[in-house]
């Protein structure tokens, strides 16, 4: 069967916990030597992982130089222990959604995952928003939970994480897929820094889960 591509979601939708401040090393500097010159001097490269993620992404992919440039290149540098979905945890990979209900059903999965595991009966956390652009084509499997039902196995990534990183490795933008946890909704994983465009910071929401339950709660928060 050959494999469909299409542009991604426009804009899209990322929630980054509001306790991970942007901290803007990557949004002034002009080159990529300053970029990481700028790394050394703030302490990024005193985390052994954090430096060797740096090198695997190639310079000319890099993120400086704009706006939120480091809310992008702090995604791929800083990665959960296990990875996620589409990407191992060896680099990171900028996930988002077309609609901002659905980014919020799939971290709230996460955040309900991290309830349980502590044994809470509830838990609440802030978030802020960032819109984006995603250029480039986008490998699509939407529609194809049957045919690829590994991929898009809802407790493990054990097929999902190789099989991305292998569209990463052959040149890829990224893909297109079904949300798992909302009904419906759209998501995209970019895996070229480049392509994250016109990022932009929106609201700021606490989401609340319940432990038991699959309730989730979102709320707006004003100044």
């Amino acid at each position: 069967m050959t494999e469909a591509f299409a542009p991604a979601p426009a804009p899209s939708y990322r929630l980054i916990p509001s306790r991970f401040p942007p901290i803007g090393l990557f949004d002034t500097v002009a080159t990529a030597a300053d970029a990481a010159a700028v790394m050394e001097l703030a302490g990024w490269t005193n985390d052994r992982l954090v430096a060797d993620r740096i090198w695997r992404l190639p310079a000319d992919e890099w993120v400086y130089g704009r706006a939120n440039a480091s809310v992008v290149m702090a995604t791929f540098l800083h990665v959960p222990p296990g990875g996620a979905r589409f990407n191992g945890p060896e680099l990171g990979a900028w996930y988002a959604a077309a609609a901002l209900p659905t980014a919020a059903f799939e971290v709230a999965h996460h955040l309900r995952r991290e309830a349980v595991a502590r044994r809470l009966p509830s838990l609440r956390r802030t978030y802020r928003t960032y819109r984006a652009e995603l250029a480039g084509d986008y490998l699509d499997i939407r529609g194809q939970q049957a045919r690829r039902a590994d991929l898009y196995a809802p407790d493990s990534y054990a097929a999902s994480q190789p099989w991305g990183e292998g569209v990463r490795a052959g040149g890829g933008a990224g893909i297109l897929f079904d949300s798992i946890r909302h009904v419906g909704g759209l998501c995209a994983v970019a895996y070229r820094p480049r392509n994250i465009r016109d990022v932009m910071q929106a609201d700021h929401w606490e989401l609340s889960v319940e432990a038991a339950t699959r309730r989730v709660g979102l709320r707006r928060l004003t100044a």
